[in-house]
């Protein structure tokens, strides 16, 4: 699934190409999304200028004069810029059309995507009650240690919960808590404030890494442009169960946490 920095990754992919241009229409060809594409998305954009494009946890805000788009990418979901008479594929559900003669298209094998029309995107039911930006001025260690006073769930579901803090996936989370040094099973409440600075830190060092990396390309997700994203190559713990860790040779361990894999170092996470 594309996590923040492959949504991070193509929202910069695309801002120079559809900033400024005005959409002269738009096409949809399969409405059978996560939630069913509304009416209202065509007739409110086109006609439209794109003032800005910026992303609020997994989403893509498309802004525009008159309101927001909002482009959620699925599973396996891709936004491209086009030439707007490119053929389109069985998995292309969405063009924007742009005056450059352009399209942002929308490739969506699985249909997990979303696309909804909002004029206060801050209010919107997707957003409204989301956590901070983890690269955000609003996020630290102490707004973690705040918010985890007296919680018994473990740490790594902690912080990929979504209205704790936003973006943090399962990937990032299980390379952060290993760069932290903090075993995953620990409770939330029971970390002190010292380790939770470091855990903050650890977490936009990975995001920051991964986006400079292009995203990290697992099973069927590319980047914006349907480049492979390279931050796979840099993972200490993440699918590495068994193999030794890069710090002091211990085999990785793999656990099953809320129906999701955790990898962690025994020696070095405690």
């Amino acid at each position: 699934m594309p996590e923040l920095p492959e949504v991070e990754t193509s929202r910069r992919g695309i801002e120079p190409h559809v900033v400024g241009q005005e959409i002269v229409g738009v096409t949809i060809r399969e409405r059978r999304l996560r939630w069913p594409v509304s009416a209202d998305v065509e007739n409110h954009l086109t006609g439209q200028t794109i003032t800005s494009v910026d992303r609020r946890a997994k989403y893509l805000l498309i802004n525009t004069t008159g309101g927001t788009a909002i482009l959620h990418l699925g599973m396996s979901g891709h936004v491209s810029i086009v030439p707007q008479d490119t053929p389109a594929g069985i998995h292309d559900h969405v063009d924007i059309g742009l005056a450059s003669g352009h399209a942002l298209r929308l490739r969506d094998p699985r249909r997990f995507g979303s696309l909804h029309w909002s004029e206060d995107p801050s209010a919107h039911w997707l957003l409204d009650d989301l956590g901070p930006e983890p690269l955000g001025d609003d996020f630290s260690g102490e707004y973690l240690w705040r918010k985890s006073r007296g919680r018994r769930v473990a740490v790594k579901q902690f912080i990929m919960n979504a209205n704790i803090v936003v973006g943090v996936g399962n990937i990032y989370a299980s390379e952060s808590l290993f760069l932290a040094g903090i075993n995953p099973k620990r409770a939330a409440g029971r970390i002190a404030l010292p380790r939770y600075e470091a855990l903050a830190k650890a977490i936009r060092d990975v995001l920051e890494r991964a986006i400079r990396a292009g995203g990290t390309t697992l099973r069927d997700y590319y980047g914006g442009f349907g480049e492979t994203g390279w931050f796979q190559h840099e993972l200490d713990v993440y699918g590495r169960a068994d193999e030794p860790c890069h710090r002091c040779d211990t085999p990785v361990t793999a656990i099953v946490q809320g129906q999701r894999a955790t990898y962690y170092c025994k020696r070095c996470q405690t």
